[in-house]
């Protein structure tokens, strides 16, 4: 199924890993925060590659920026709520730094799809 290139893109298969691991983590979380915290983590988790599938689906270059900005910013969820997590001590110090780490790699990768994006678009309005 070639014609469904976003699976090729490197900032979509590291999201994928991202979810799995994030569904991992949330296995340890405490039985309460299973309508909380953890939905709200694993929702926004899900949200990063899915927005830059559903981007990548679109035709238009202005709404593919468009999904990877909304896919950024639920990468950003993502990391707020592995703060609180760490905070609440569902996860230790270590795991949360390896999170931050992928989700930096995450975000640097989306920001330069955006950016080539944009260069298109400035291209093409010129």
């Amino acid at each position: 199924m070639d014609d469904f290139y976003f699976r090729k893109l490197f900032v979509y298969q590291k999201a994928m890993d991202m979810v799995d691991q994030i569904y991992d983590i949330l296995n340890s979380f405490p039985a309460f925060e299973q309508n909380a915290l953890s939905s709200q983590l694993r929702r926004a988790a899900i949200s990063v590659p899915s927005n830059i599938a559903e981007g990548m689906g679109r035709f238009s270059i202005k709404e593919r920026i468009h999904f990877i900005e909304i896919a950024y910013g639920s990468l950003m969820e993502t990391l707020c709520q592995l703060e609180i997590a760490k905070r609440r001590h569902y996860i230790d110090g270590h795991q949360f730094e390896t999170f931050e780490c992928e989700i930096i790699e995450i975000a640097k990768t989306a920001s330069g799809l955006r950016t080539t994006f944009m260069e298109k678009l400035n291209n093409d309005n010129h």
